[in-house]
């Protein structure tokens, strides 16, 4: 059973702690032949706090470390509109080539019909990929930022071998200011391609799974809808949970790819005990396929933090993930109601 803080005893409802990139979008074009981009800004960890902020109006704030320039500064901005708090981002200064430390870029492009998503990430060097457990003071810093959930995961862990201390370290004083811990399984095949590969990516993700209380994704399970059951989803995670005793929730998201233009999307939660399974969106029409899966995340925690029921948070969760879909950028723009209405009506016919 989690302890959460109730609403009021702390001052953040959540703290992500993850790297924040500026993501260029070429729309319908290709990466190579754009002459335009759209930019957002988007990561992992940071996703899950916008859409607590935006979607459901949590109070959140992203630990982050940006360079000092004015493409960290847009990034700033963009983080700023998407309700997110920015006082806890770390500035670091640059040379005037960024040649010392520099800001993340990721182009990303959607795909279409049975043509791919394709990225190209620019991240080596980065300011969040330099921080030590020493930057965030660890002793103080859950003191002066009281917050009532905190979230990382496995995109920030594999920047360094640095960023995986301050992951570890982060999570344990988190944990001892009573915060819950989440952690994203989340793996990047580039980020760990000529360090160890998923061999490595696994040894750090068991190392720091051990400071988590819930996590998102089950270690040697098959995430997808089609042959999906709540048996084997249980058997899956209960083996989990013999090699990570502390856990206490696992969710995870469900997804099949009909093509880069259609998928079929949802969840299931394994919590004090019991699995659930929640209400598949079959055959979505995919504008943009980023961030799904922390849109899941996201719906999850905003249910747990609110005490709903599990049933109705893992099936907002699941509506979050399909509305993401839909939506340009790495978050949803859904809001609660969109979601409700979404659960309740069943129909996308136009509001007046």
């Amino acid at each position: 059973m989690l302890k959460i803080k109730k609403e009021g005893e702390a001052t953040w409802d959540l703290i992500a702690l993850g790297e924040v990139m500026l993501r260029f979008d070429p729309g319908d074009d290709r990466i190579q032949t754009a002459r335009s981009f759209r930019v957002w800004e988007g990561g992992g960890e940071y996703n899950v706090a916008r859409t607590l902020s935006h979607c459901f109006r949590a109070r959140t704030s992203v630990v982050t470390a940006l360079a000092d320039n004015h493409v960290g500064r847009l990034v700033e901005d963009l983080i700023r509109q998407g309700g997110v708090d920015t006082s806890n981002i770390i500035w670091r200064e640059v040379d005037g080539i960024s040649g010392n430390v520099r800001n993340g870029l990721n182009f990303v492009e959607r795909g279409f019909g049975l043509r791919p998503p394709a990225g190209c990430s620019d991240r080596a060097n980065t300011a969040i990929s330099k921080l030590t457990p020493d930057d965030l003071v660890q002793s103080t810093f859950f003191e002066k930022n009281d917050t009532r959930w905190f979230h990382t995961g496995g995109i920030f862990a594999a920047l360094s071998d640095s960023s995986r201390e301050v992951a570890l370290a982060a999570m344990r004083a988190a944990k001892a200011s009573g915060a819950v811990v989440s952690y994203d399984l989340n793996y990047r095949e580039s980020l760990w391609s000529g360090r160890g590969g998923r061999a490595a990516a696994d040894e750090a993700n068991r190392r720091l799974l051990a400071e988590a209380d819930v996590v998102f994704g089950v270690e040697g399970f098959d995430p997808t809808l089609d042959g999906f059951s709540i048996e084997k989803f249980d058997a899956a995670v209960r083996a989990m949970l013999e090699r990570h005793s502390n856990l206490k929730v696992v969710a995870t998201s469900l997804r099949d790819v009909a093509s880069a233009s259609e998928h079929s999307i949802g969840g299931a939660v394994y919590i004090d005990g019991t699995a659930y399974i929640g209400r598949p969106f079959k055959n979505v029409r995919v504008l943009d396929r980023v961030g799904s899966g922390d849109a899941f995340a996201g719906g999850v925690i905003y249910g747990m933090l609110n005490e709903l029921p599990t049933q109705r948070y893992i099936d907002l969760a699941s509506a979050n993930a399909a509305y993401a879909m839909t939506c340009p950028g790495d978050t949803s723009t859904a809001t609660l109601a969109d979601l409700v209405r979404m659960l309740d009506s069943g129909t996308s016919e136009i509001k007046r």
